[in-house]
């Protein structure tokens, strides 16, 4: 394909060369250049990939996209400046793959907590509907039971290069629908640029992410972006910032929770340590409901997916049905059994409101004594540590403090801050 028509409608400026070369394929990482491909200098927040131009055509890149000029690249490299590499890079891995995710559904979740689980509820319930999802998740990139060849590097919102093979890929394998976790930081960097979402769905806004957005404000603003890429929003209405995305999405907004009133309530909830019933209402009818999944937490979650599945046009007995059917998601409040015959908890929870609501889920659970291992991340927003240091002390009976993934930091140094 030539270098201008992956370009599409970007404007841009040909310091040297032509626009008109002929490359293989698209790289933004120097260390998987390709003979003959094209390298699109991706600045980042600790690498500018503008640092790597002069080797990346010495790797064999046949021309570069830039941001800014680069010196001492030889005279019959094409190179072209345009105004956002990262929006280029969107925009060329959309092309190079046909534009696959316009053949297809899109369904974006955000918030702080909760996304893994909506998506994996959203997957099973539009199964049951005979409809054939694909998901894109912190867990894994599937449709079905098929596990996706495309390498996946990101943990949650893929890059566009492999979000867009991801796309192609499902596309090829009959997927009617893509379920995508969508983070801020894949807002941020235009991963998901020029999307166009059928639903976005909103979870909940909580401490997260500062090392990356500085302030809580500049993170919510990160994630409203998705409300003004597509057709439909959800909101958790419940939320302390759900009025802020009620106001700033570009869509109709429908809204679900169970403190406030909204198009999609729970009422009479019930919690087990095996799973959970609640009265769904909506359109001034009740339904009771019982999923397998334990938490209150869960509620919020599984209010999310029913409320997809209506907008796509199922009775909500069949809904009700499907909803029972559900196993919990892999490290989301999952039971893990053992010989000893004690309640063992495995759960992701990676911010202050996710272990607040895991510990306050527990502690309806059971009277007797609970006991918290945990640890915070490296190189990730420090001011949470005390707070969810100060949650775990004040929530459990006793608390384990150990490492995860302390990346670059002395893990010690971790421990001592929670």
């Amino acid at each position: 394909m030539k270098m201008d028509e992956l370009l599409g409608n970007i404007p841009y400026t040909v310091l040297q060369g032509s626009a008109n070369t002929e490359v293989s394929g698209i790289c933004w990482d120097s260390r998987r250049i390709k003979p003959g491909s094209l390298f699109i200098c991706v600045k980042g927040r600790n690498i500018d990939r503008h640092d790597f131009a002069k080797q990346a055509v010495s790797d064999g890149a046949a021309a570069l996209v830039v941001e800014h000029q680069v010196f001492r690249i030889p005279p019959d490299i094409p190179v072209i400046k345009v105004p956002d590499t990262r929006i280029a890079l969107a925009e060329a891995a959309s092309l190079l793959y046909g534009r696959p995710s316009e053949s297809l559904k899109l369904i974006g979740v955000t918030g702080t907590n909760g996304k893994t689980s909506v998506t994996w509820f959203m997957e099973k319930l539009l199964r049951h509907g005979g409809k054939r999802p694909g998901i894109i998740s912190t867990i894994e990139n599937r449709i079905g039971e098929y596990r996706l060849n495309t390498i996946k590097i990101n943990p949650t919102t893929p890059d566009p290069l492999e979000l867009h093979a991801s796309f192609s890929e499902m596309a090829a394998k009959g997927a009617t629908h893509v379920i995508m976790e969508v983070t801020s930081s894949a807002l941020a960097q235009s991963r998901v640029h020029g999307l166009g979402f059928d639903i976005g769905i909103f979870t909940n806004l909580t401490q997260d992410h500062l090392e990356e957005h500085g302030t809580m404000e500049n993170y919510r603003n990160e994630k409203l972006k998705l409300f003004r890429m597509c057709r439909v929003g959800i909101i958790n209405i419940d939320d302390s910032y759900a009025e802020d995305f009620i106001r700033g999405a570009a869509c109709p907004v429908l809204t679900y929770g169970i403190n406030k009133d909204a198009d999609f309530m729970a009422e009479d909830i019930s919690c087990f340590l095996d799973g959970t019933d609640f009265t769904l209402k909506y359109k001034g009818g009740r339904k009771r409901l019982h999923m397998k999944v334990p938490g209150l937490f869960n509620v919020y979650n599984m209010l999310a997916a029913v409320s997809v599945c209506v907008q796509h046009g199922f009775d909500i007995n069949e809904i009700a049905d499907w909803v029972e059917s559900i196993e919990g998601v892999k490290g989301r409040f999952e039971l893990i059994s053992n010989p000893s015959n004690l309640s063992v908890i495995i759960d992701y929870a990676h911010s202050p409101d996710s272990l607040q609501n895991i510990l306050s889920s527990v502690r309806k659970l059971t009277e007797k004594r609970v006991i918290l291992v945990f640890g915070c991340g490296g190189n990730r927003d420090k001011t949470k540590r005390p707070i969810m240091g100060n949650i775990g002390g004040s929530t459990a009976d006793y608390c384990i403090i150990t490492s995860d993934n302390p990346r670059k930091e002395e893990p010690l140094s971790i421990i001592n801050d929670i």
